[in-house]
């Protein structure tokens, strides 16, 4: 299922000029005397880049909306009728923030403030984008950002209803962002590669939204691997048989508990001539439902469980991009798929599990299943060979108790997932190193094994550190790791806020480019 997409291009005209459905200017909040923002006439500040439509309204511009209630606080967007002033028959004016001293806007308010706009004007056809943006060398960073927010704003899933909502308004068709030169190589080339990486973030989020029934293992696996092989890539799928062949332990017992079996589906990149520079392996989490199993979880909220292979789906939407954008280092995916069910076939708390690289675990919960699959495929992917593994899964609710549900947690190797956090910080998908404690390795001792699943006493203490802990154990000694814990980002169950919608938001695909890119560039 396909959500309706957006198009986007560049236009160099007079943003007064333009025939479109409406324009977009960037309004800030004016701090007065007493350090408050008034709601009244004049408090306002216009934004750079629609001089020529204030011009227009004979300097009053600011006033009217202010008197219409805006405040230019972030995201808030209000609508003004032109009544003939300019050639678009409405203006929408997108709240920024307090103007920045010296510099123009940070590229994420950029971001959530076009993404806000865009979504506010659904039902438009044609919507123009005239934000401030810098003439230094921070303006393609700027322009990428209202690309992405854009884009990414204006997505809605295409859904299930069987009767058409009267109320509910199509998504913008397309984008139009104005800039000094439309023809300008860079500018072109950003939008090129925002088109690419927010068709990756969008499928994530389809993929995310789609209903469990209809994206159990199998159908998964084969929806990724359709998509891979159109894109150009090499795909190898494993079903029952050959992961049970293989010694995929940790896969086969979590997924022995539904009639729809589990899969591995490897992707690989090579870019022409090999590659330059280190080999880079992505490894995402793909619990297509999780009931927890055996240690089943409440009823309330397990519906969002759908959204527990938002890992997988990051990791093979980011390979989509990664075909797109060709950087020229090779890439390689794991994406672990099972459901995780209570049957008389389920694994049990008490199993002792032989994972791929040998390591026996003792299950104590089978509601953590997801480090079961991911340490196989951490494995598999360590055996053929990486110099940086990036991982990332929804895996603990403890991620959401200590960070929130903006901020992932990152552990593993400490200088890489200090570039996750840089790369976090640049594309609005921020993430915290978090440490990997001697005393929680203990704590998962086992008496029967090498390792118990979760603490040996089931101690919830540190539980986003445990599932870290767990999978240090399949990284091999010579590979930089970094295991991205999103599960709180990866899926928003309230009202949309910038370009964040309801349900999936693609967490953590901008992030995994912006690192294959470091990679490219920094080694």
């Amino acid at each position: 299922m396909t959500s309706p997409s957006t198009t986007l291009s560049l236009v160099d005209s007079d943003p007064a000029e333009l025939a479109v459905d409406a324009i977009v200017i960037g309004v800030h909040s004016q701090t007065g005397e007493q350090g408050a923002t008034s709601g009244l006439a004049g408090t306002l500040l216009l934004a750079s880049g629609a001089e020529s439509i204030a011009a227009a309204f004979d300097g009053r511009l600011t006033e009217t909306l202010a008197l219409l209630g805006a405040t230019g606080s972030p995201g808030e967007v209000i609508k003004l009728a032109t009544l003939g002033t300019v050639t678009t028959p409405v203006v929408a004016a997108v709240g920024l923030g307090p103007e920045p001293t010296g510099a123009a806007p940070a590229p994420e308010t950029l971001r959530r403030a076009a993404g806000a706009a865009v979504r506010a004007l659904a039902g438009a056809g044609r919507v123009a984008l005239a934000l401030p943006l810098p003439d230094d060398t921070d303006a393609p960073a700027a322009l990428r950002a209202v690309a992405e927010g854009a884009l990414l704003g204006g997505y809605r899933f295409a859904g299930y209803k069987t009767r058409p909502q009267p109320a509910r308004r199509e998504p913008v068709g397309e984008v139009l962002v104005a800039v000094p030169d439309a023809a300008d190589a860079t500018a072109t080339a950003e939008v090129a590669r925002a088109k690419a990486v927010t068709d990756a973030v969008r499928l994530t989020r389809d993929w995310v939204n789609t209903a469990p029934n209809e994206l159990r293992p199998p159908a998964f696996a084969d929806a990724v691997a359709t998509a891979a092989r159109e894109a150009g890539l090499e795909v190898e799928v494993l079903d029952e048989a050959a992961l049970a062949a293989g010694g995929y332990g940790g896969i086969i017992a979590v997924g022995q508990g539904s009639e729809a079996p589990p899969r591995l589906v490897k992707l690989s990149y090579t870019p022409a001539g090999g590659g330059t520079g280190k080999r880079v392996a992505l490894v995402g989490k793909g619990i297509t439902f999780d009931t927890g199993g055996i240690s089943i979880k409440p009823a309330q909220g397990m519906w969002e469980m759908k959204s527990d292979m938002g890992g997988a789906a990051a990791v093979a939407a980011t390979m989509l991009a990664v075909a797109a954008l060709k950087p020229s280092v090779p890439v390689t995916a794991y994406l672990p798929m099972a459901e995780n069910m209570p049957s008389g076939t389920s694994y049990r708390p008490g199993d002792v599990i032989t994972m791929f690289n040998g390591k026996k675990v003792e299950v104590l919960n089978t509601d953590a299943e997801g480090r079961m699959v991911l340490g196989d495929a951490i494995a598999r992917a360590c055996a053929d060979g990486c110099d940086y593994l990036f991982e990332t899964s929804t895996l603990t609710g403890g991620q959401v108790i200590a960070l929130g549900k903006r901020i992932a947690g990152v552990m593993g190797t400490p200088e890489l997932c200090e570039r996750v956090r840089t790369a976090g910080d640049a594309v609005g998908e921020p993430a915290w190193p978090m440490p990997l404690p001697d005393d929680v390795r203990k704590g998962m001792d086992s008496d029967v094994a090498d390792i118990s699943q979760v603490s040996a006493g089931m101690d919830r203490a540190g539980h986003m550190l445990q599932g870290g802990v767990f999978l240090r154990e399949f990284v091999a000694e010579d590979v930089a790791w970094a295991h991205i814990d999103i599960a709180g980002p990866s899926y928003h169950a309230g009202e949309a806020t910038g370009y964040w919608t309801k349900g999936g938001t693609g967490v953590p695909v901008r992030t995994l480019v912006q690192l294959i890119d470091d990679v490219v560039a920094n080694g």
